[in-house]
């Protein structure tokens, strides 16, 4: 119950009733300069009001945001999210603790349907589809048959979450992705609970969370821990942001897309630096923006490096609702309270942002970016050149332009070669190479077809979901690229695995009743799945033959993809070059088959009259988009598909899963495993006691990040992670990826501190090993974490700056604890890995300024005593640390306790955030 110190509880007359609101328009009257406020922080302004409670949320984080100014500030805010949003891949762990609290429940004799989310939960199955087949009408119910196949124990504890806690709802595989099902269907815009009416806002599982921000919703990425405090009722916090205004004016010129604006944002806010900032979207040039448009820049927000794209709610918003089936009095609420809330777009100009940054629409021309960069902008019109440049810079490879290619001719003395006797692919094709001046062309021949691959041909054609699918006019635009392609006798070139995986089925729908999905299909575009495939790297493998060709002559084969992510081997491990582009170019490239052809002046191929067929002949005008958007769009395709979006296939249907209340947890299973961290638990808070006598696990350099510590990708056999699958019977095939298998702590612990370029300063070699102190044996990680834990001896990881940078990761601290590591003394730390280790129940220790492990002499063999944590642990109190070296000799010095709130102090006593949930839980019931 919020104690409403400033007095602003109003009441609003709305279409659903009379409803209770925090009145910021009270504020301004109280002489707050609430209209000077980015909408972005006056939305977390209203939310620290409306959950104030003086203890998690203070006057002091409420004082910090009404008095927000430009310029950067070091306070923490708190943050309540009115729902949380998951992906299968790290939604299951937090499922995994969530069940296991209600299994400790049992054990006390408590009543374990009392603990479920607090807030709604929305988890999309949409990361685990891989395009294994593709080009076909089959393949889709193929890749969904694999994927059940792979991830069938999943799926039926996800099903078993669905039915047994209330707030939880799980959305099937093969129905969207977690962004395009939020936008259309999930986000209200404003939230009417408990007779109170207050702004949607949310933290998502994902990255690309922020994607929402297009419709007027305050929401952005996280770890698994900070999702889970959020489900159990917990602030998050988090640094008050700068925040950054994007200015658009004029509008986009002809021949232009919404990925061309979006990929020129990138680089220019990459340019400008908003990393860890809010970027809020102002100016004229909004008027001229669908939401799709907006979401689509939205959707790139980790691109940009920023937490969130935000648009706020206008006349746009409420058009985009109408046509996507939102309830009539939902949207006259969104308008009513927008409006007496200051919530709505108007007097833009009285904002003052930390820094502004102009974009004049009229000025964005095609683009794509890559090769393995999102930010690295590149106008179609200097492809060509630039492809050129980083073959030979980055390759060193001299590039020879295509009619000066030296024309080979095959020759195979053994002819054409039959397939096998059950239709699948030979073992054996015939491949001849033939290099000049560096540059390599591979003719391959495949039963009696032949071509050449060249550094340079595009291997991977994907209209990828996420970024672009949720916009009808661009994939409208492919549709129609593909249609007049078909007209003039083009055809995608054989050596090019295409897709598409839409967002959502409302995009089939439309696409189906344009008449366009036909075109795509004529071109090899067959839908493969709804989910998230290439953008991380569920691509599924390249064809036996094209694979072949390119390993074993280490060509520079190109994707193109319409996604957002085209890091170096995410989208492909044998794809060394990664474009990113429109659904439209990514049709026209393909029918190319190369990246190295100017669009704008050479020709796409040649129709069956060896006429030129150039990319302005198949481009639809506007005016033809536009047209065919006008007669296909209707609410009723939303109406018919999110009526549906819970039940699933056929498939989940007859998907079996258990009925009790507390899951059954079986010992045979290597993916679902109960969490170990509650077993056990005192209903009391157990008093926190010095640490004595603790090795150093890890002795670290800079920058080490979440990456370098969470468990991630495929994982070998003689890995212990490997080892503990194949002891139980699973075979390397079977492995799967540590992703997979995050609901299976026994997995995740092998492989933390696993990633084969982390440097340990106490093993010889890189990857994740470590030196046994006692024994001086070196051995990996987890096997000496296994001798230290058997002595209990407590564990310590000394690091350099930066330690935990990058992306939150919940196994980061998950595993840290899981390991015996009871301290972290680094040098500085990233804000999210530091509260993760809190959460976690590690306590995470600073250097003092000036002070590391290298100039205290620590080689890290030292016994590590810390003292001052048993006498009254309190905000960044100052412990001693004593190192006591082999020769007898100690050094001795002052670390700063990095518990940064009274609130933090609470969830390390009680050994982490969940076990503090767990222990108000025991207490109140």
């Amino acid at each position: 119950m919020s104690l409403d110190p400033y007095s602003i509880k109003k009441q609003l007359e709305t279409s659903k009733g009379k409803l209770t609101y925090w009145s910021l328009e009270a504020l301004q009257s109280q002489g707050y300069a609430i209209n000077k406020l980015p909408f972005s922080i006056r939305i977390l302004l209203e939310n620290a009001l409306r959950n104030y409670d003086d203890f998690a949320i203070t006057k002091e984080h409420t004082e910090t945001l009404l008095n927000w100014k430009p310029e950067p500030s070091d306070k923490d805010v708190p943050f309540k999210p009115a729902r949380v949003l998951m992906q299968d891949f790290t939604g299951v762990p937090a499922v995994v603790d969530i069940a296991s609290l209600r299994a400790e429940a049992v054990r006390k004799g408590k009543d374990p349907q009392k603990i479920n989310p607090l807030i709604p939960v929305d988890l999309v199955v949409d990361h685990s589809v891989q395009v294994d087949y593709f080009g076909t009408n089959y393949s889709y119910k193929k890749n969904v048959d694999a994927e059940y196949h792979r991830n069938g124990e999943r799926y039926q504890f996800l099903k078993w979450a669905q039915k047994s806690f209330d707030n939880f709802s799980v959305v099937p595989p093969g129905m969207g992705i977690c962004h395009q099902v939020n936008l259309e269907y999930l986000a209200k815009g404003v939230i009417e609970r408990d007779g109170n009416v207050f702004p949607d806002t949310l933290v998502g599982t994902d990255s690309h969370t922020p994607m929402v921000n297009g419709i007027g919703v305050v929401g952005w990425g996280v770890g698994g821990i900070e999702a889970e405090a959020a489900i159990l009722g917990q602030p998050i916090y988090f640094i008050m942001p700068e925040v950054v205004g994007l200015r658009l004016t004029g509008k986009l010129p002809l021949g232009t897309t919404a990925t061309d604006m979006v990929l020129t944002i990138t680089e220019l806010l990459r340019k400008h630096g908003v990393v860890g900032k809010f970027v809020e979207v102002f100016g004229p040039g909004l008027d001229n923006l669908t939401v799709p448009d907006r979401a689509t820049i939205s959707n790139m927000s980790p691109e940009f490096g920023c937490t969130v794209s935000y648009f706020p709610i206008d006349d746009r918003t409420l058009d985009y609702m109408e046509k996507t089936n939102r309830d009539k009095d939902q949207i006259k609420m969104v308008e009513d309270y927008a409006k007496a809330n200051m919530l709505w777009r108007k007097d833009e100009d009285q904002i003052s942002y930390s820094s502004v940054v102009d974009l004049d629409l009229s000025t964005v021309e095609p683009t794509v970016s890559g090769p393995k960069r999102p930010q690295d902008k590149i106008l179609v019109r200097n492809f060509k050149n630039k492809f050129q440049e980083l073959l030979n810079e980055v390759h060193g490879r001299v590039y020879i332009p295509m009619d000066k290619r030296e024309k080979s001719r095959w020759f195979s003395e053994g002819g054409s070669q039959p397939t096998e006797s059950n239709g699948s692919m030979p073992d054996e094709v015939e491949i001849e190479t033939r290099t000049k001046d560096g540059l390599k062309t591979v003719l391959v021949k495949l039963n009696d077809d032949e071509f050449a691959l060249h550094d340079g041909s595009i291997v991977i054609a994907a209209i990828t979901s996420c970024t672009n699918t949720s916009n009808p006019s661009v994939m409208i635009g492919a549709g129609l690229v593909a249609r007049k392609a078909r007209e003039r006798g083009l055809d995608v070139r054989p050596w090019v695995k295409t897709s598409l995986a839409p967002g959502s089925k409302v995009v089939t729908d439309y696409l189906t009743t344009a008449g366009l999905l036909d075109d795509l299909e004529a071109l090899r575009f067959h839908v493969v799945g709804y989910g998230c495939t290439s953008c991380i790297g569920n691509s599924g493998p390249l064809p036996r033959h094209i694979a072949r060709a390119v390993e074993e002559n280490d060509l520079v084969v190109a994707s193109v993809l319409s996604g957002n992510r085209n890091f170096e081997a995410r989208v492909h491990p044998q794809v060394k070059m990664n474009y990113l582009m429109s659904p439209m170019l990514v049709v026209a490239y393909a029918l190319a088959g190369r990246v190295d052809v100017d669009l704008n002046n050479e020709p796409l191929g040649y129709d069956p009259n060896l006429e030129p067929v150039y990319l302005k002949d198949i481009w639809p005008t506007n005016e033809e988009i536009f047209e065919t958007m006008g007669k296909v769009l209707s609410p009723n395709d939303f109406k018919k598909n999110y009526g549906e979006i819970f039940e699933g296939n056929d498939q989940w249907r007859e998907l079996e899963a258990p009925k009790d209340k507390v899951y059954q947890w079986s010992d045979k299973s290597t993916y679902i495993k109960e969490a170990p961290f509650f077993k056990g638990i005192s209903s009391e808070v157990p008093e926190p006691e010095d640490i004595n006598n603790a090795h150093v696990l890890l002795k670290l350099g800079d920058s080490i990040t979440t990456d370098h510590i969470s468990p991630a990708g495929a994982f070998a056999s003689t890995s212990p992670a490997g080892e503990y699958l194949t002891e139980r019977g699973v075979e390397k095939k079977d492995f799967n990826s540590y992703g997979s298998r995050r609901g299976n702590d026994e997995v995740m612990v092998r492989g933390t501190f696993a990633n084969v370029r982390i440097k340990n300063q106490l093993a010889t070699k890189e990857g994740g090993y470590t030196t046994h102190i006692p024994s001086n044996k070196e051995m990996t990680i987890y096997e000496a974490s296994q001798k230290y834990q058997e002595d209990n001896t407590p564990l310590v990881v000394l690091a350099g700056k930066e330690y935990g940078s990058g992306s939150s990761r919940d196994w980061a601290a998950k595993g840290t604890t899981l390991l015996g590591i009871k301290a972290v003394i680094a040098e500085s730390y990233e804000r999210i890995h530091r509260s993760n280790l809190v959460g976690m129940g590690v306590l995470p220790l600073q250097f003092a300024d000036g002070e590391s492990a290298e100039s205290l002499g620590l080689s890290g063999k030292e016994a590590i005593s810390i003292s001052g944590i048993s006498d009254g642990l309190a905000p960044m109190k100052k412990l001693k640390v004593s190192a006591k070296k082999e020769s007898g000799e100690t050094v001795d010095f002052e670390v700063l306790c990095r518990l940064d709130s009274e609130v933090e102090v609470a969830y390390y006593k009680n050994g982490g955030i969940l076990h503090y949930v767990l222990r108000q839980f025991l207490k109140d019931n």
